[in-house]
């Protein structure tokens, strides 16, 4: 890979603050003669010649940088700022990793992990109002009030509660609001489409884990007339109207995550839940 492409380090300000831990990386890749680019959480990055994006904040810092940089197929590497940092493959003190990069040698001295996005569309009367993809999720739900809602597979129902919403996420979005509402926890590079109703009015509601070739519709209940909400990635909140569909299905343009460090996904998750950690 050539030493001419841009390494860009895309930094929160708010996580990093003085950009400190950017302009840390920044000198150690200079010194080894490769570019890096100082990135200040821009809305709209520019990758043409990037060789990789390093991100410096928490999880919503990589899921910004994720939803632009998947569609150009850039990696990402993150390095966790923030308090859990499920997606993050650095901590602080794995700074010194990052000399991965610039080792020689001929071949690449990392690999990449592909992770699997959600495209997400909202029909009205059979056409496309909204478009959006997604890493962690989509949610659809009420606002602070009981909605009625079924969930299609393939035009086929799975399931039909009242509750709070649902969540219909990614493997990488399994330990984000679907773990929080009580759905698995999914290897983040499956390839699977995982649907948890959240605080369901109904004890017959339960997580699916579907194959990622499935078409997931949810359909409102028109009778009730309690508002509907969409947000992808926890970003803001898309009102809908009770004849809306959402429609939800895997995207061809998946998410390269770079690998650096040996821990295992399952250390990471222990370690993260400040649980007891794996011996």
């Amino acid at each position: 890979m050539s030493n001419e492409k841009n390494i860009i380090l895309y930094s929160n300000a708010k996580s990093d603050v003085d950009f400190k831990t950017a302009k840390q990386v920044a000198d150690m890749l200079s010194s080894k003669g490769r570019r890096a680019v100082l990135c200040p959480y821009p809305d709209d990055p520019d990758f043409t010649g990037t060789e990789m994006i390093i991100t410096f904040g928490g999880d919503g810092t990589i899921l910004h940088a994720a939803r632009a940089a998947a569609k150009k197929g850039v990696p990402i590497l993150g390095v966790n700022l923030g308090s859990k940092g499920f997606m993050a493959e650095l901590e602080p003190g794995d700074i010194g990793l990052i000399e991965k990069i610039v080792m020689s040698g001929g071949s690449t001295p990392y690999v990449t992990e592909a992770r699997m996005m959600l495209d997400i569309e909202v029909l009205r009367e059979g056409k496309q109002i909204y478009k959006d993809y997604a890493l962690n999720d989509v949610v659809v739900r009420g606002d602070n009030k009981v909605v009625e809602m079924t969930v299609f597979a393939n035009d086929q129902k799975i399931t039909h509660f009242s509750g709070d919403g649902t969540v219909i996420a990614t493997p990488t979005g399994s330990t984000a609001y679907s773990m929080s509402a009580g759905g698995p926890i999914v290897e983040p590079t499956a390839k699977n489409i995982i649907i948890t109703p959240i605080c369901a009015h109904s004890l017959e509601a339960k997580t699916f884990v579907l194959t990622a070739n499935n078409i997931i519709t949810v359909k409102i209940d028109p009778k009730k007339a309690n508002p509907v909400y969409v947000s992808v990635d926890g970003g803001g909140h898309l009102s809908v109207q009770r004849e809306d569909t959402v429609k939800v299905t895997k995207s061809a343009s998946p998410a390269q995550f770079v690998k650096l460090s040996d821990k295992s996904f399952y250390h990471r998750i222990w370690a993260k839940l400040s649980c007891a950690r794996l011996q």
